[in-house]
């Protein structure tokens, strides 16, 4: 988490959110406006089927916008874990995660808490919707940054 501080992650997500929102926002105007004045053909543009199709691509930009900003998370969150590795230690961050694992493996772990999309459950879709990565690719990533350093240092 000190890791997510330093490197700025909140507001940057936070940036991110509002621009993708503000394109939602204008997008969604420009598909109202222009298929109320050309397909159904009223004057200024903002007769009902503006506001039906606003509302139609607001939520439809919408859920596409949620998956770019999930994107943006989970790849911060790789960050995140190298930046808690070099500062706490790469094995102490992969047995944090390893046993983070295995929380969210035990059946009696409440879904509002896998909702969050931190446990290694992943299916189809909803991969899509998670804010952190599974856990077993944060723990290779892990993994694999140890091979790089020994590569950089020559071992």
């Amino acid at each position: 988490e000190v890791s997510h501080v330093a490197n700025g992650d909140m507001v940057t997500l936070t940036l991110i959110q509002g621009v993708v929102n503000t394109f939602v926002i204008f997008l969604s105007r420009i598909i109202g406006y222009v298929i109320d004045r050309v397909v159904f053909k009223t004057g200024r543009g903002e007769g009902p089927a503006f506001f039906i199709t606003v509302i139609v691509a607001q939520i439809v930009l919408g859920i596409l916008a949620s998956i770019i900003v999930m994107w943006f998370s989970r790849q911060r969150e790789f960050g995140a874990d190298a930046g808690g590795a070099r500062l706490a230690g790469r094995e102490k961050m992969i047995a944090a995660l390893e046993r983070l694992k295995l929380n969210y493996e035990q059946p009696q772990l409440p879904q509002q808490v896998q909702a969050f999309g931190v446990s290694g459950k992943t299916d189809g879709l909803m991969r899509l919707f998670m804010s952190h990565p599974p856990l077993d690719e944060r723990i290779a990533a892990l993994r694999g940054m140890g091979k790089v350093s020994a590569v950089r240092r020559g071992d």
